[in-house]
């Protein structure tokens, strides 16, 4: 158990200073609401009072009564198990509840009956933070290094709309990010990957305060974890400042004025910390991060606060009121301003204000999608990326706030941005929209998601494969509801030559198989087109675009449906929607050629077929049951299904007795047409199951 500083067990709430009374509050209320829970993380809370006291009530721009100001600096609780201490903070710092639409609704972001009812259901104080369910919450955390990786995203977009709106005479934009993080962080990559591109972009409105209290979940750091810290984080290009005693709130305060004095780099403040600071038997150790404890350390830690023992969820007379007008006195006049400031800049440069404003509201430019490519039948096609590049490019032209870029692919994914005015994000050039992820997979997830926090419509890209590398951070857009879009090209073993390592194969159904992420796999250039229409219009969900490497025929539309059945998520591609087929062929991407192909030859020997493309299972699912029935009627079982990956998921659409022309191994390492012979991607192939369900149907 570490030493800690001797806090006088006999003073009375009523004689501590202002400042102790309010860091015993937040520690308080986090031990109590954990203990009412059986459940939670109290170590962090207790150790990272003092920091989190400072930060708000003297440094962080931020008016309580206005959540959603665009120019507030943004709070991030990457240890974001340590959650009650932002619950606690945002209850002190009377911040105003605002619904869905930025209204407000007359209740607290976090009152103390929310405190009361942490980690119960629907309560807006759930185990880690929310984005969406609690006012005050910037981003959803809990995944360690996630929170860090977002930070970066969102000080880069600051930087980007400082650089495209601010004027000489009107400084929209000029917030700072600051992040809470631990030890977790510091060991997972995304955070190295994502500190390893702040340093290099010299984003100096980002600072990290990094709780080194040396105690992980295992027990002490030093059973892992040896490196330097700051070292690491100076070859990176941050400033990096310690703080020895996490108590020391002079100290705390001179390394965050450092910060701010700081214009030519990142800022990471270390801050040595003790761990369930106060639990007498727990502080200091692995126990005190997320074990249980009982109301008997409760009182032994309040005794050591000089606290009532006796009283729960006690927040002393005047403390929230000190609290909230330590924020509020600084954070308001600085909105007014700021408001003032933008309704004259509106009449100055009224076409960059409606950009802010829709950008605010998640719209889009009217008549945004005018110049969206057609493309002309073509039997030799062009690929999906191909097709997605021009696409891509035609909607930024347009959507002036579209931003986003490759991990070190771009040339592979088509997702330069290629017009004039473009240019290219860097320390030198913030107002690129032109991002360049290097290869960091995991970090430019976390940080498009930043990007979108921020206002920003963010696209990251990289191959179908290394999805796998990103996974968590686009399972978080789909739990945040942020509309990213994913850009995943070399969709199948279409990559040829480059193998089983670089051929995804199960990473289709990976990507399905997360709840709000709209999957979409286009299977020619118009389709691509319509993919690219739908994720620009979503407001409240991400979107994964599967695109081709190999080139995909560009349909015949007066012969086959048109592109904009899309929307729907599957449609009928060939054959009357009002004949009942003896077959139904079902394919997404490059596949729907074959199916394309097998139902000609099914016709012309008099057969009726159908060609089903089904793009996206997310749309689809959405559609009601009647359309469902008229695209896949439910009494034609005789069912092909087609698709150069994994075959998991699709028994919903071809049902246990339907044929699937499917992956069920990995690839191989060949030029594209040894590998569909080898792996039965042929118009033989695919005819012969056809028939095959037809006879079983009828037998």
């Amino acid at each position: 158990m570490s030493a800690l500083p001797k806090t006088p067990t006999d003073e009375s709430t009523s004689q501590k200073g202002s400042a102790q009374l309010a860091i015993d509050t937040i520690r308080t209320l986090s031990m109590d609401a954990v203990l009412k829970a059986h459940s939670g993380h109290v170590g962090a809370p207790l150790g990272l009072a003092p920091t989190a006291y400072t930060l708000w009530t003297e440094f962080l721009r931020y008016d309580p009564s206005a959540p959603d100001w665009p120019n507030r600096d943004r709070f991030v609780l990457s240890v974001g198990h340590g959650s009650m201490l932002l619950y606690s903070v945002l209850h002190l710092a009377g911040v105003e509840e605002i619904d869905a639409h930025g209204k407000k609704t007359g209740q607290p972001a976090v009152s103390l009956d929310d405190i009361k009812q942490f980690r119960q259901l629907s309560s807006k104080t759930p185990g880690h933070p929310e984005y969406r369910m609690t006012t005050g919450v910037e981003t959803t955390t809990g995944p360690l290094g996630q929170g860090c990786g977002n930070s970066v995203g969102m000080a880069l977009a600051e930087r980007w709309l400082a650089a495209r709106y601010n004027k000489p005479d009107a400084q929209l934009f000029d917030h700072d990010v600051f992040v809470l993080c631990g030890d977790g962080d510091m060991m997972e990559g995304v955070a190295s990957e994502a500190a390893s591109m702040a340093g290099h972009l010299k984003l100096s409105n980002l600072c990290w305060i990094y709780d080194n209290n040396k105690v992980s979940i295992e027990g002490f750091t030093n059973l892992t974890f040896s490196e330097d810290v700051a070292e690491r984080f100076r070859a990176y290009g941050w400033k990096t400042l310690h703080v020895t005693d996490g108590n020391d709130l002079g100290a705390i305060r001179e390394a965050l004025n450092e910060f701010r004095a700081t214009d030519d780099r990142p800022t990471l403040i270390v801050v040595d910390t003790v761990i369930g600071y106060g639990l007498q038997k727990q502080q200091g150790t692995a126990s005190a991060h997320g074990e249980a404890f009982d109301a008997e350390d409760v009182k032994g830690a309040k005794r050591f606060y000089g606290w009532p023992e006796d009283q729960s969820f006690l927040v002393p007379e005047g403390v929230a009121e000190a609290f909230h007008a330590a924020v509020a006195e600084r954070g308001r006049p600085l909105r007014e301003k700021w408001e003032a400031d933008f309704a004259r800049y509106a009449k100055a440069y009224p076409e960059l204000a409606a950009q802010i404003e829709a950008m605010r509201a998640g719209r889009l430019p009217e008549g945004w999608d005018k110049a969206l490519p057609s493309f002309e039948p073509d039997a030799k096609g062009v690929a999906s990326r191909d097709a997605g590049g021009k696409v891509l490019n035609a909607i930024a032209e347009t959507v002036p706030y579209l931003v986003g870029g490759s991990a070190d692919l771009a040339p592979s994914n088509k997702t330069k941005l290629g017009f004039a005015d473009a240019g290219s994000f860097g320390p030198d050039n913030y107002a690129g929209r032109n991002l360049h992820f290097g290869i960091r997979e995991h970090a430019m997830g976390a940080i498009a998601n930043g990007m979108a926090l921020s206002y920003v419509r963010s696209y990251a890209s990289t191959f179908l494969v290394f999805s796998d590398y990103m996974r968590a951070p686009v399972r978080l857009s789909a739990i945040m509801e942020i509309p990213v879009v994913w850009v995943f090209t070399h969709d199948s073993i279409g990559v040829g030559e480059d193998g089983p390592t670089h051929q995804p194969i199960e990473h289709l159904a990976s990507l399905r198989a997360i709840p709000g992420l709209n999957t979409i796999r286009p299977c020619d250039a118009n389709e691509t087109a319509e993919a690219w229409r739908v994720a620009m219009e979503q407001t409240h969900e991400p979107t994964a675009l599967v695109l081709s490497r190999q080139p995909l025929p560009t349909l015949d539309r007066t012969k086959y449906a048109p592109a904009s059945g899309l929307k729907r998520g599957g449609y009928v591609l060939a054959g009357d929607p009002n004949e009942t087929p003896d077959v139904i062929l079902i394919g997404t991407g490059s596949e729907i050629a074959l199916c394309i192909e097998t139902y000609e030859s099914l016709r012309a020997e008099g057969i009726k077929a159908r060609v089903v493309s089904l793009p996206s299972w997310e749309l689809y699912e959405k559609q009601d049951q009647a359309y469902r029935d008229s695209v896949l009627p439910p009494e034609i079982m005789a069912r092909v299904v087609v698709e150069q990956a994994g075959s998991m998921g699709w028994d919903r659409y071809v049902g246990a007795k339907g044929a699937k022309v499917t992956m069920s191994t990995f690839g191989a390492s060949a030029p594209l047409a040894k590998l569909q012979q080898k792996f039965g991607f042929t118009a033989e192939a695919v005819l012969a199951k056809a028939k095959e369900q037809i006879a079983a149907r009828k037998g």
